[in-house]
């Protein structure tokens, strides 16, 4: 455990290689595979930490590694006087930070086995410059997890949010891209801001920003049941930083545009990093929130409210990827709402599950999208259940562990956070449920128009000799362009960038010159040649994830359920303080919801619950099979019955319309404005003020020519006439001067008589 410090360095330096070196010299398999071996040494390191930490007591699971003296010691001032303000570059392994480095690591490294095949034609610099941005975010995220303190976990948290930025618009040529990069690493600053005033809170309240250090005294000072204090304070910023990071309500709009960017990096950040730091620092922070239960109520209010809207909003799209995008949005939503009932566990499983489902599925679009040609709307499909077998059952199984359905990952961790938000607060429990039966229909509908039903996508050329082959109707000019052998009509260029005439990207040109998949080998040369099944790099973690959808849940089956809800007694001491700065009267706070929950109600009550939710979930499932196979003229009546509510929806409650006509032209509006008054009122003193100061030089300079030098130069010529006349009078005769001598007597004795 002592080298866990080399889990996070060794993707960092796959990063360092690829981006020196990779865009340069290395192939694209090159790249590829040094970014894969630095991820798959950083799972086997973690697996070997992990096996070592369950090796402890329970008590004593916990492990502390100093790197470095980051910060020397400061002396700066705290409520309590002068503190000393030292950061050490540390790590914590303790069971939360173990289990995120297995999730982050191993769903990781399947993403970077997956994106070998998925990015396989894109330029060769380009596939460097993608794994070198792929281990940069793995490395942050690392570094978000493992650090034992606040400062080091802001490393990470900046971190990734730079990463996303790069990622989300990696196809930069691609305007949409660039400004869905813009908008998540903007988003995210506004979060940030809220959670480095935290963050200085903390340290001003407590002196440290050490995570236990912090937890052990926040235990020792009592609940603020009926008041918002510091601590309260505290939670709150910290809370707001989380909505930027894990994309809820109001900060949640940058999540389903950052589909722009590459599927593998929709799986990425919206399975196993970024979006769950925020879920991640509450959790690590459990004590601190247990002591402020007016904020925990508005983390579990906002939770669930975002949770409603986002499985609303995804009832209705139509682009696969977005409807994933919303359906992360909602789940996130589900785990914000356990950490504001007191669910810690529930909410870190929760987050665990959905890891390995989330991954699964946007893997899944992925290879659906390959086989489509770059195709992402599901009206488009249809009937792909015989072209893509190994997509479909994998897709479908993590659509039913999303779902609830027993024994998936899904069900275990979901109907825990119902059940404990039912011990919490009813009115949550209700609109939970509400989400759960939106969430499976909706999840059931993707599958159901894109693997069900008549195919409604475009004809293809059967073996590049011009014969047409498409089950179903399609369009005559469809027909004529697949019969001229030209590439997938929807997308010239795959994964969205039709518009981009001169961007290399994965299926090659229009004219079928270069890159268009083939339906055997997976990325050949040649007219696109209908869908297919993606290659063995793409399915085989497809298949993993889905293994995990199917057995990650037994790690906390209930005892309702015979078992023993393993990962809750494994986690408890990340989200406990030590006994000994107990505060007297304020109880164990964070384990105090969790273990008190479990006897709150009768375990006939906890099945009941667990029986409604099943039976919740096949009721969205048969309805989203009613409405999209079976009979899918319904939908079609519905949407024209509801127009308003559906249009409402499809423009996903306008926010991002209001944010447009408030916020973003507020703040045009303000900048114009800003920039009008430093034109004319700030540049005007600017300028006014320079062009009195040319006047007064000016007019000093008159002044100076004028009078000061007149008066000189008058002074100067009034000694130079005056000695013309006084040199007259100096002769050198002494005659002369005796007879001047005698004049002036003369005039003096003169003088003298007559004014006597």
């Amino acid at each position: 455990m002592q080298y866990i410090w080399l889990i996070p360095l060794l993707p960092g330096i796959g990063a360092l290689i690829n981006g020196l070196f990779g865009i340069r010299a290395f192939s694209r398999r090159t790249s590829g595979a040094l970014a894969c071996t630095a991820m798959a040494a950083a799972l086997g390191l973690s697996i070997v930490a992990f096996w070592q930490l369950l090796a402890l007591p329970p008590e004593g699971r916990a492990f502390d590694v100093t790197v470095a003296d980051w910060i020397p010691p400061i002396p700066l001032e705290t409520s309590d006087g002068i503190g000393s303000f030292e950061i050490p570059w540390g790590f914590r392994l303790d069971p939360l930070s173990a289990m995120m480095l297995l999730v982050v690591t191993g769903i990781g490294t399947l993403i970077h086995v997956y994106s070998t095949a998925y990015m396989v034609d894109e330029p060769r610099g380009g596939v460097a410059r993608f794994f070198c941005y792929l281990n940069l975010f793995c490395f942050f995220m690392l570094m978000l997890v493992l650090g034992n303190n606040f400062l080091v976990m802001f490393v990470g948290w900046e971190g990734v949010g730079l990463c996303s930025y790069l990622l989300i618009g990696y196809w930069y040529e691609k305007k949409s891209a660039a400004d869905a990069g813009k908008k998540a690493f903007i988003t995210n600053r506004i979060g940030d801001w809220a959670f480095v005033l935290g963050v200085f809170l903390i340290f001003s309240t407590f002196g440290t920003f050490d995570f236990r250090a912090v937890q052990d005294a926040a235990a020792a000072m009592p609940v603020e049941a009926g008041h918002f204090g510091v601590l309260s304070a505290i939670c709150l910023l910290l809370f707001i930083g989380a909505t930027g990071k894990s994309a809820q309500i109001p900060l949640y709009v940058w999540l389903p545009d950052a589909m722009e960017g590459p599927t593998p990096v929709s799986a990425l950040i919206h399975a196993a990093t970024m979006v769950t730091a925020g879920v991640y620092m509450i959790g690590r922070n459990a004590v601190l929130f247990s002591h402020a239960p007016m904020v925990m109520e508005v983390v579990a209010i906002v939770g669930v409210l975002t949770a409603l809207m986002a499985a609303s909003i995804g009832l209705v799209q139509y682009d696969i990827k977005r409807v994933l995008a919303y359906s992360t949005v909602s789940q996130l939503g589900y785990m914000f709402t356990a950490m504001g009932v007191g669910a810690f566990s529930a909410g870190a499983f929760h987050l665990m599950t959905h890891a390995f489902f989330k991954a699964l599925l946007f893997l899944g679009s992925g290879s659906v999208i390959h086989a489509m040609g770059g195709e992402q709307d599901m009206r488009r499909m249809g009937g792909l259940k015989k072209y893509l077998p190994v997509t479909y059952v994998t897709m479908l199984i993590g659509t039913l562990a999303i779902a609830g359905i027993p024994p998936l990952s899904g069900f275990f961790s979901k109907d825990e956070i119902l059940f404990r938000s039912f011990v919490a607060n009813k009115a949550i429990w209700v609109l939970a449920v509400a989400t759960a039966l939106m969430t499976a229909f909706y999840m059931f509908r993707l599958v159901s128009m894109t693997f069900y039903g008549a195919y409604r996508g475009p004809a293809w050329a059967a073996g590049g000799h011009g014969a047409v082959t498409a089950p179903g109707d399609v369009s005559p000019d469809l027909r004529v362009a697949a019969a001229h052998g030209v590439a997938h009509p929807a997308d010239a260029h795959a994964h969205g960038h039709a518009h981009e005439d001169d961007h290399e990207v994965s299926h090659g040109p229009a004219d079928g010159v270069h890159g268009a998949h083939d339906a055997t080998a997976g990325h050949g040369h040649g007219p696109w040649h209908g869908p297919h099944e993606s290659p063995r790099p793409m399915t085989w973690p497809l298949m993993a994830l889905a293994v995990g959808a199917m057995v990650a849940g037994f790690f906390g089956v209930p005892a309702a359920l015979g078992g023993s809800n393993a990962i809750e007694h494994f986690l408890e001491p990340s989200f406990t303080a030590s006994t000994a700065h107990a505060a007297p009267g304020a109880g164990e706070a964070a384990a105090g919801h969790e273990a008190g929950a479990e006897h709150a109600v009768s375990q006939v009550t906890e099945l009941g619950l667990m029986a409604l939710s099943v039976l919740v979930a096949v009721a969205g499932i048969f309805a989203a099979r009613k409405f999209y196979v079976v009979s899918p003229e319904i939908s079609e009546n519905l949407a024209a019955r509801w127009a308003g509510a559906h249009r409402t929806l499809s423009n996903k409650y306008y926010v991002d319309e209001l944010y447009d006509a408030t916020v973003i032209s507020g703040t045009m509006a303000s900048g114009r404005g800003l920039w009008t008054f430093d034109r004319r009122v700030v540049d005007g003193a600017v300028n006014g003020s320079g062009w009195l100061t040319l006047f007064g030089s000016w007019l000093s300079g008159l002044t100076d020519r004028t009078i000061v030098d007149g008066a000189v130069n008058a002074v100067g010529r009034l000694v130079h006439e005056s000695s013309y006349w006084f040199r007259r009078v100096q002769t050198g005769l002494v005659q002369n001067y005796a007879l001047l001598m005698l004049f002036g007597v003369f005039a003096f004795v003169s003088l003298y008589l007559l004014v006597r």
